[in-house]
């Protein structure tokens, strides 16, 4: 797993969540509050989830193979959609099952002082944890609010680990504040109450995560200001004069698939455009080193074919592609098929670009 991947975080907070799964179970043996088995089964959960997250990054750093050429890289979203699951169901339905059952049966907690004693080193380990994460995250958030960093981050171990250790936080401000309740008032309801709210808690930051998770599964694009980066490297103004259409594609949080039709000069020979491709390409990487896959299609503009508009059909993934605005008359994209009398592409297909010999199967491996 890279830097940016919160290793440091991670492993932080593996530690705290271990420790303090033990000190809440002795806690809720001592004195039977259902708060601190709810929360002990949390901290249990979120130990595995932190597990489940390091064992992602192991295996997405394998290397590329025929029958997965473009690696590996996913496989740290997907274990960070099984810790949603985790999250959801070990924690979350286990704790507002426990908060049900207890307010149905209440009864008095009993040596109280358990409770309050592994609640407060709680607070303590969760918060040296959170602090942590909050460290790690700002050296890659830069100028984003947290809720945009969480939203637009294609690490996942950074967000999973924000959210569970603010989770945690607030679920022990809960478990504090129920059994506080229910040894000031004498009444067990107050404990079960305090239960219920984590659960309702941990289901909700489950879903959260499950959300933002299934986006990156399903393959997010690069940011803006990565593709902004990507088509000024791209146009040279000589032989490449603009963009037709192009796509990127995350297929792993440090691995970006670049595939782009770009507009050529008519009267280029092969083996200009070819070294033109080859020369944006390292432009292309230059600009944007996580862009490790890249396909490029050169093809003769046609202004005539630009102003007839995209063809939905042949534009997978919706019709919102340009041309560079460098290029007269570029701001609506070309059908994938010129005009008559315009060129077919003069070399490759998407499969075998020409000047892609550097983005074969064994750049996809991180």
């Amino acid at each position: 797993m890279s830097a940016s991947g919160g290793t440091k975080a991670i492993v932080a907070a593996l530690g705290a969540n271990l420790a303090i799964a033990v000190a809440k179970f002795v806690a809720f043996l001592f004195s039977g509050s259902s708060s601190m088995l709810a929360e002990s089964v949390h901290s249990l959960a979120d130990s595995g989830n932190q597990g489940l997250l390091l064992l992602g990054g192991k295996r997405a750093q394998r290397e590329a193979t025929p029958q997965h050429p473009f690696g590996y890289g996913r496989e740290r979203y997907i274990y960070a959609f099984l810790v949603s699951i985790v999250l959801f169901s070990v924690g979350g339905m286990f704790a507002v099952y426990e908060g049900y059952e207890k307010i149905r049966h209440p009864h008095e907690l009993e040596a109280w002082y358990w409770p309050v004693g592994v609640l407060v080193f709680a607070i303590i380990a969760e918060g040296f944890s959170f602090r942590t994460a909050i460290k790690e995250s700002n050296e890659s958030r830069g100028s984003l609010s947290w809720t945009d960093f969480i939203r637009r981050a294609k690490a996942p171990e950074l967000p999973v680990v924000l959210l569970e250790d603010f989770g945690a936080l607030i679920g022990l401000v809960l478990a504090l504040g129920g059994v506080g309740l229910a040894l000031g008032t004498g009444n067990g309801v107050w404990d079960g109450i305090g239960t219920l709210c984590i659960g309702i808690l941990l289901i909700t930051i489950a879903l959260v995560l499950a959300a933002e998770t299934k986006s990156l599964l399903l393959g997010e694009a690069a940011g803006t200001d990565q593709v902004e980066k990507i088509k000024a490297a791209v146009v040279d103004g000589d032989t490449v004069t603009g963009i037709i259409h192009m796509r990127t594609l995350h297929l792993g949080p440090e691995e970006l698939l670049v595939a782009a039709k770009i507009a050529v000069q008519h009267d280029d020979t092969a083996d200009e455009v070819a070294n033109a491709i080859n020369a944006a390409e390292s432009r292309i990487r230059a600009a944007v080193p996580i862009a490790r896959v890249i396909y490029l299609e050169p093809d003769i503009y046609n202004a005539a074919a630009a102003a007839a508009g995209v063809n939905p059909a042949k534009a997978p993934g919706g019709t919102h592609t340009a041309l560079d605005s460098e290029t007269p008359g570029a701001e609506t994209p070309g059908p994938e098929a010129p005009e008559p009398g315009a060129a077919e592409p003069s070399s490759g297909t998407a499969d075998t670009p020409a000047g892609t010999e550097e983005t074969g199967p064994t750049e996809s491996g991180h």
